[in-house]
């Protein structure tokens, strides 16, 4: 469990409801999030703000304190980077517009899954996938459950390792925004952009280190230091990058389902000391729920 900076504070600014590819509700991720501890929690469906207000709704009722939160999709020398906007207005014009064309594109790329799909002979595919996001757009994990449903494959797992893995048939990748772009309509909505999980990028570290000197000229304000899966080298990796770049120190589970031992909300590693919380810079500073 993560005790950042105070032993009464477990903060989480990275997961994921089915108003995007998880499998929770928004209420029931915070359900699961109270009950696991966590004391602030952000909402960061991939490209949409369409669980936050139930969300918001959950939160109060359990006594937990929600930020506002998404992780958008972008580009990096054709690459396809997620930074985390957060603390942000929901209601900014400029970013709901932005929001929308994300949206788009994620529809675009859940028909264009189905089309390659096809030759699995699963009836009303696309449907059934929507359904089983709530309605929302569907992501390969409503597909994968939809072929275990379906009886194409046994599991989760067989269906990324048959069909929807990297390089498989259903791995579609959709035209995103450069970087640039994403972090300019988080700022402009009043938000930090952080830049999300780095080291599942696969990048060397010369490479990691150069996106993350670009992220920052773009106006990026932040860095995860700290996400499930880590090692304790990661983890000391990019508290340097951290450093270096002159970056807010953010943390999250990127949780999407139960069950993942390795992933859990609030299961996060300490930040190494020394680095500045993304949350003392929130419109609402965390730094104030600290008893004096």
């Amino acid at each position: 469990m993560t005790i950042p900076q105070h032993p009464d504070l477990c903060i989480d600014l990275h997961c994921h409801s089915t108003a995007s590819d998880g499998t929770l509700s928004p209420t029931d991720l915070v359900i699961r999030a109270r009950e696991k501890g966590v004391t602030h929690l952000a909402l960061t469906d991939h490209d949409t703000v369409n669980g936050l207000a139930e969300a918001e709704g959950a939160a109060r009722a359990q006594g937990l304190s929600l930020i506002t939160g998404t992780e958008l999709s972008c580009l990096w020398k054709s690459r396809t980077i997620h930074i985390v906007g957060l603390d942000f207005e929901v209601g900014n014009a400029g970013f709901q517009a932005a929001l929308e064309r994300q949206n788009e594109n994620r529809w675009a790329r859940a028909r264009m899954i189905t089309e390659r799909l096809d030759k699995l002979k699963v009836s009303d595919l696309l449907e059934r996938a929507t359904v089983v996001s709530g309605g929302d757009v569907p992501g390969r994990p409503h597909f994968a459950r939809v072929l275990v449903e379906a009886g194409v494959v046994k599991d989760h797992a067989q269906a990324f390792k048959r069909h929807l893995g990297n390089g498989k048939p259903g791995d579609v990748k959709a035209y995103w925004p450069e970087l640039s772009e994403v972090v300019r309509w988080i700022n402009e909505a009043g938000g930090i952009a952080v830049l999300a999980h780095p080291r599942k990028y696969q990048l060397t570290a010369t490479k990691l280190r150069e996106l993350t000197a670009d992220f920052r000229r773009a106006g990026g304000q932040g860095i995860e230091v700290s996400t499930s899966g880590q090692s304790s080298g990661d983890l000391g990796f990019l508290a340097e990058l951290c450093r270096r770049e002159s970056l807010l120190a953010s943390q999250g589970s990127d949780f999407h389902f139960p069950g993942g031992s390795w992933c859990e909300l609030g299961r996060i590693m300490k930040m190494p000391d020394g680095l500045e919380p993304v949350w003392h810079h929130f419109r609402q500073p965390l730094i104030g729920s600290l008893p004096a």
